[in-house]
C-alpha cells in the first residue's frame, strides 16, 4: 500500500513537469500530455520491464496513465500561471525523482531484487521518465547535461531508502529516501551544486574542431 501512494505522488509531480516542458515547447493538448505520460511513468514501465513485470503495471492499471492525463489537462488550464512560476518545473521534477527513488527501490525489493538491483532501479525509476520527456522534446536531458547534479540525489535517496528498509522500518526508509533526494536536488539547483566534468580546455577545443565520425 505504501509503495502505492508513494508511486502515485511521484507520478503526479513528474506528469505535471512533463506538461508544463509541452507547454513551454507550443505543442498542443496530445503532445503536452504524451510529455505527461512518458514524464509520469516512464521510468516505472523501464523498471517493470527490468524487473520481468508482463505487463508492466504501469501499463495493466488504469489509474496511472489517466493520472497522467488529467494533470496534463488540468495544467494546460491554468497554463498562463503556470509559465509565470519559472522554476516550476524543476522543483515539480524534484519532488517527482525523489519519490520515485524510493518507489522504485521498494517495488524492486518486494519482486525480489537484491540490495544492489533495487537501489540501481530506484535510481533509474526517478530519472527515466525525465529522459524520456527531454528527448522528445528535443531538449539534452538533464541528467547527462552539465547542469545541477539529478541522478546523484536519486541515486542516494535509492540507496537511503534499501539500507533503512533492510533494517526493517520501512515508512521510516520512504520518508528519509525521498526527503534527502529531493532536497538534495533543490539544494544542488539553487547552489549550482555540478559532479565533476571534463576539462573546460578540453570541452572547448572539441567544439571549435569537431572530430569527423568518418575519420579512418
Amino acid at each position: 500500500m505504501i509503495q502505492h501512494i508513494v508511486d502515485y505522488a511521484g507520478i503526479t509531480a513528474l506528469a505535471a513537469s512533463g506538461a508544463v516542458v509541452g507547454i513551454r515547447k507550443g505543442f498542443d493538448l496530445f503532445g503536452i500530455a504524451t510529455l505527461a505520460v512518458l514524464s509520469g511513468v516512464g521510468g516505472g514501465i523501464l523498471r517493470d520491464v527490468l524487473l520481468d513485470i508482463d505487463p508492466p503495471s504501469a501499463l495493466q492499471r488504469w489509474p496511472d496513465v489517466t493520472l497522467c492525463v488529467v494533470v496534463s489537462i488540468v495544467t494546460t488550464v491554468f497554463a498562463k500561471a503556470v509559465i509565470r512560476l519559472g522554476r516550476l518545473v524543476l522543483v515539480l521534477d524534484a519532488l517527482g525523482m525523489g519519490f520515485f527513488a524510493t518507489s522504485g527501490a521498494a517495488i524492486s525489493v518486494d519482486h525480489g531484487a537484491s540490495w544492489f538491483a533495487a537501489a540501481v532501479l530506484g535510481m533509474i525509476s526517478a530519472v527515466a521518465g525525465s529522459i524520456m520527456r527531454d528527448v522528445v522534446a528535443r531538449d539534452v536531458p538533464m541528467v547527462m547535461g552539465p547542469d545541477d547534479m539529478y541522478a546523484a540525489p536519486a541515486m542516494l535517496g535509492s540507496v537511503l531508502y534499501v539500507v533503512i528498509d533492510h533494517a526493517g522500518a520501512q515508512w521510516l526508509a520512504v520518508v528519509v529516501g525521498s526527503l534527502v533526494a529531493t532536497l538534495l536536488r533543490l539544494a544542488a539547483i539553487t547552489f549550482h551544486w555540478r559532479l565533476p566534468t571534463g576539462p573546460r580546455d578540453l570541452i572547448a577545443h572539441v567544439h571549435r574542431h569537431p572530430v569527423s565520425p568518418h575519420v579512418g
